[in-house]
């Protein structure tokens, strides 16, 4: 449940630094972000997931970057359901899409399940990464 939360702040966190940086995104407050963040939540979980798969022949086509288009039409699904944020087009979606997909990357990555930071050290030993 911790973890939940805490990748929750994380997309919120995501959605205010892209309206930080892309100008065609709008954010009111925290709390429209964080809603925001709930809303692109569900719709990744529930909607995703059949696009991805309704789609593959030509994500496969393009290698993957119609993921892209995916993510962009996402972020605009949930700025008409939240009334303070807003995407001005496609191409600021898919520009923030971008943004929030490489915060919350990084981000997550960090994160384990249990919402503790986690960082895996390798080291060479005799010529091999352990």
């Amino acid at each position: 449940m911790r973890g939940l939360l805490i990748r929750w702040l994380v997309l919120t966190l995501a959605i205010l630094a892209a309206a930080y940086l892309v100008e065609g995104i709008s954010v009111a407050g925290f709390f429209s972000a964080f809603f925001a963040a709930a809303i692109l939540g569900i719709l990744n979980a529930l909607l995703r997931p059949f696009l991805l798969l309704v789609t593959l022949p030509l994500n496969i086509l393009t290698l993957g970057l119609f993921t892209f288009v995916i993510n962009a039409l996402m972020l605009l699904m949930a700025s008409g359901v939240i009334g303070g944020f807003h995407v001005a087009g496609f191409w600021w979606a898919v520009f923030g899409s971008l943004i929030i997909s490489a915060v919350s990357w990084l981000l997550s990555t960090l994160i384990n399940d249990q919402g503790r930071i986690e960082v895996i050290v390798l080291r060479n030993r005799r010529g091999r990464w352990q």
